[in-house]
This record gives C-alpha cells, structure tokens and sequence, in this order.
C-alpha cells in the first residue's frame, strides 16, 4: 500500500490524519515541521520516498510552502504529490499554495472522505498506466 508523510506540528492534527489513513489501510511517516521532514526525506533512499505528502502551512523552523517549493526543486523527489492541508482558507492561501507546486489543497476543518477521496486520485494519477 502506498506510503504517505503527514507533516503538521498540531498533535491533534497529526493523529487526526495519520488515524484516517492508517484506516484506509496507507503506511503513514509524520514529521512535527517541514525541516523534521526535510531532514527525513534528505535521509532516506529515494527507493523509500513517501508516494504522497500532506502539510500544514503554518509551521515552525519551515513551512509549508517552503516544504513543497523543496520537493518540487529536488529532482529525486519531484515526483511527489503534495497536499496543502491548512486552515488559511481564502483564495488568496489556495491560489499561493499551488504557486509554490502544491498539487492540491484542503481546508481545515476538512471532511474526512473529502481528504481521502483527494489522496486517492493524486495517488491514481501518480501511478504509471
């Protein structure tokens, strides 16, 4: 099953989503901010990249937008789904988020199937054939 990194420095948030997706049966690897999960990505073996991740924006040490302009200029992770995941809901936030290479973005407080459903169509379009 695919591997997703939750990144998000709420507690709460991160046992909220890895719980959802650990339901639907997804391998889950959380991160407390986007430099914890810099470090982890830098880290592994590209073999063991997340096949998704889901950020907040807002963060300590490195956001959210700067987590995903860094996987997006990686050339070995730029392959990687991101999903903004934040309560900065105006137009404005979505419009930035996606700017900065976001695949796509979901407001917080989010319904859950809402967040599933979008996992699993990036996860589809990411698969070959």
């Amino acid at each position: 099953m695919a591997k997703i990194m939750v990144v998000d420095d709420s507690p709460t948030m991160r046992v909220m989503i890895t719980d959802l997706l650990k339901h639907y049966q997804f391998d889950v690897v959380e991160a407390v901010d986007g430099q914890e999960a810099k470090t982890m990505l830098t880290e592994m073996p590209q073999s063991s990249y997340p096949d998704l991740l889901i950020t907040d924006i807002v963060m300590p040490k490195m956001n959210g937008y700067e987590l995903c302009r860094w996987i997006k200029d990686e050339l070995k992770s730029a392959g990687i789904p991101v999903i903004m995941c934040s309560t900065k809901g105006e137009e404005f936030d979505r419009h930035w988020g996606m700017r900065q290479g976001g695949d796509a973005y979901v407001i917080k407080p989010f319904n859950p199937s809402e967040l599933i459903e979008t996992v699993k169509q990036l996860l589809k379009a990411k698969s070959p054939g």
